[in-house]
């Protein structure tokens, strides 16, 4: 059988896999606090505020992401107490797939808008508004 012709089944367990790849990194959030994590640990506060989400979502994405052993969540010893996230080393294997789509989107921004989008651009259109 050529390659470029795939079995039923071969589809079937290409489509459950990716289904499966979906419901771990999928979603509005999980990619971007991936993308933050595999650069440095960060407090929950300035997780929230680098990448403008609500404390409640944060909690929920960075609670399943735990459960799929992409973050750690260490409870310092402070006084007040204080929660630091990192990213696991089994998280680290999504690096590429990370910056692959961090290119694309730059792509995506460059063909759709014409003009490229660059990184620090990327920072201060997400940075929080002040006022």
């Amino acid at each position: 059988m050529p390659a470029s012709v795939h079995s039923s089944a071969t589809c079937k367990t290409t489509n459950r896999a990716l289904r499966d790849t979906l419901d771990v990194i999928g979603g509005k959030w999980k990619l971007v606090i991936l993308a933050v994590l595999l650069e440095r640990t960060h407090r929950f506060k300035e997780l929230s505020r680098e990448i403008s989400i609500s404390p409640r979502i944060l909690s929920k994405e960075l609670q399943e992401m735990e459960l799929n052993q992409l973050v750690t969540r260490t409870v310092c010893d402070t006084r007040p107490v204080t929660v630091e996230y990192a990213a696991t080393p089994y998280s680290h294997t999504l690096r590429p797939v990370v910056m692959a789509m961090r290119e694309w989107g730059l792509l995506h921004h460059q063909t759709i808008v014409g003009k490229p989008r660059t990184v620090a651009v990327e920072a201060e259109a997400t940075a929080p508004v002040t006022g």
